[in-house]
């Protein structure tokens, strides 16, 4: 019965339903189904899902979008009942569109994406200056750092934030993850970053990746 219900969740989730992943998350706390299951085989499996369909449109950023919704939903039932049975997050992530760039959407995108993987992601906006992004490094448990830039004029602020973490003494503490409309892998490798992603669902993949390498 607990493996229909958590395949129930994922498929609600997939089509964006988010009050019935709401009700069917409570529904499933109330049958004692683990609260790790419940995150892994309903939420996560859903995303999982969605992101692999969205690697290869087969759906697009609506879909994503509401799917992400409906995963929200089911995370607010779902975070007291995972906090009280000791279940950690999978890593950390920081997440932001660097100084000069007002741009969100693709940020807040891939933002979604890693936390249908299970990793509790800090979103500090857009227009962030490199000490902001090093300060939040240094006062938290972070793994992973993501920065967004969708202008050619505003790309250079991926290797200040780098260059920000080098001089602090923080850079070998994290992983940097790169992405936006203008940066390429060449761009990605000449600046020192760890990674280049193309698009949120392939960000969600390799966030979990780095921060598996991270934690060891």
């Amino acid at each position: 019965m607990s493996a229909l219900l958590l395949n129930e969740i994922s498929e609600k989730l997939q089509r964006g339903k988010a009050k019935d992943v709401a009700a069917l998350v409570s529904q499933a706390l109330e049958e004692n189904i683990d609260p790790e299951s419940i995150l892994n085989q309903g939420l996560v499996s859903g995303m999982n899902v969605i992101g692999e369909k969205f690697r290869n449109n087969q759906v697009f950023v609506p879909e994503v979008l509401v799917a992400a919704r409906a995963m929200n939903a089911g995370l607010k039932i779902l975070k007291p009942a995972l906090a009280g049975a000791g279940v950690e997050p999978l890593g950390t992530a920081v997440i932001c569109t660097v100084k000069g760039d007002m741009h969100d959407i693709g940020k807040n995108l891939v933002k979604m994406m890693i936390e249908g993987q299970g990793i509790a992601c800090i979103d500090l906006g857009v227009d962030v200056d490199p000490q902001v992004i090093v300060d939040t490094v240094r006062d938290n448990d972070v793994q992973l750092v993501c920065l967004s830039a969708l202008l050619t004029t505003t790309m250079h602020g991926q290797k200040d934030v780098i260059d920000a973490l080098v001089a602090a003494g923080l850079r070998d503490k994290v992983r940097v993850m790169v992405g936006g409309a203008p940066i390429t892998q060449e761009f990605a490798s000449e600046i020192g970053a760890d990674c280049y992603t193309l698009d949120a669902a392939s960000a969600a993949k390799e966030a979990k990746r780095l921060i598996g390498e991270m934690r060891g």
